[in-house]
Protein backbone atom coordinates (compact mmCIF):
# COMPACT_ATOMS: atom_id res chain seq x y z
CA UNK A 1 0.00 0.00 0.00
CA UNK A 2 3.18 2.40 0.64
CA UNK A 3 4.82 1.46 -2.46
CA UNK A 4 1.57 2.62 -4.42
CA UNK A 5 0.67 5.73 -2.33
CA UNK A 6 4.53 6.85 -3.02
CA UNK A 7 4.15 6.16 -6.86
CA UNK A 8 1.09 8.08 -7.10
CA UNK A 9 2.69 10.81 -5.57
CA UNK A 10 5.66 10.52 -7.76
CA UNK A 11 3.33 9.91 -10.71
CA UNK A 12 1.70 13.45 -9.61
CA UNK A 13 4.94 15.16 -9.66
CA UNK A 14 5.87 14.31 -13.22
CA UNK A 15 2.34 14.82 -14.36
CA UNK A 16 1.71 18.01 -12.96
CA UNK A 17 5.26 19.49 -12.94
CA UNK A 18 5.46 23.56 -12.93
CA UNK A 19 1.64 23.36 -12.14
CA UNK A 20 1.34 24.43 -8.28
CA UNK A 21 -2.55 24.08 -8.42
CA UNK A 22 -2.71 20.79 -9.83
CA UNK A 23 0.15 19.62 -7.93
CA UNK A 24 -1.57 20.68 -4.53
CA UNK A 25 -5.16 19.30 -5.73
CA UNK A 26 -3.85 16.34 -6.58
CA UNK A 27 -1.56 15.86 -3.59
CA UNK A 28 -4.50 16.28 -1.67
CA UNK A 29 -7.03 14.26 -3.44
CA UNK A 30 -4.34 11.38 -2.91
CA UNK A 31 -4.02 11.95 0.69
CA UNK A 32 -7.30 12.21 1.62
CA UNK A 33 -8.39 8.61 -0.42
CA UNK A 34 -5.05 6.84 1.24
CA UNK A 35 -6.77 8.27 4.33
CA UNK A 36 -10.57 7.51 4.47
CA UNK A 37 -9.64 3.82 3.65
CA UNK A 38 -7.20 3.52 6.23
CA UNK A 39 -8.78 1.59 8.76
CA UNK A 40 -10.03 -0.86 6.22
CA UNK A 41 -9.65 -4.57 7.11
CA UNK A 42 -11.42 -6.38 4.23
CA UNK A 43 -9.19 -8.13 2.18
CA UNK A 44 -11.56 -8.24 -0.69
CA UNK A 45 -12.13 -4.72 -0.38
CA UNK A 46 -8.93 -3.42 0.24
CA UNK A 47 -7.79 -5.94 -3.23
CA UNK A 48 -10.26 -3.34 -5.03
CA UNK A 49 -8.80 -0.29 -3.84
CA UNK A 50 -5.53 -1.36 -4.83
CA UNK A 51 -6.38 -2.12 -8.07
CA UNK A 52 -8.53 1.33 -8.43
CA UNK A 53 -5.28 3.42 -7.59
CA UNK A 54 -3.37 1.26 -9.58
CA UNK A 55 -5.74 1.95 -12.73
CA UNK A 56 -5.53 6.20 -11.29
CA UNK A 57 -1.74 5.85 -11.28
CA UNK A 58 -1.97 4.20 -15.16
CA UNK A 59 -4.25 6.97 -16.65
CA UNK A 60 -2.34 9.98 -14.76
CA UNK A 61 0.86 8.39 -16.71
CA UNK A 62 -0.68 8.06 -19.74
CA UNK A 63 -3.49 10.12 -20.30
CA UNK A 64 -2.82 13.73 -19.16
CA UNK A 65 -1.28 16.12 -21.06
CA UNK A 66 -0.40 19.67 -19.63
CA UNK A 67 -0.22 22.28 -22.42
CA UNK A 68 1.79 26.11 -22.45
CA UNK A 69 0.41 28.90 -23.70
CA UNK A 70 3.65 29.76 -26.38
CA UNK A 71 1.92 32.59 -27.92
CA UNK A 72 -1.68 34.08 -28.27
CA UNK A 73 -3.01 31.67 -30.54
CA UNK A 74 -0.70 28.44 -29.79
CA UNK A 75 -0.72 25.93 -27.24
Amino acid sequence: VLKLFKLLHRTRQEVFKNDPRALEAARQKINEEFRNNQDETSEEKINELLKIATDVEVILRTSVIQAVHTDSNKI
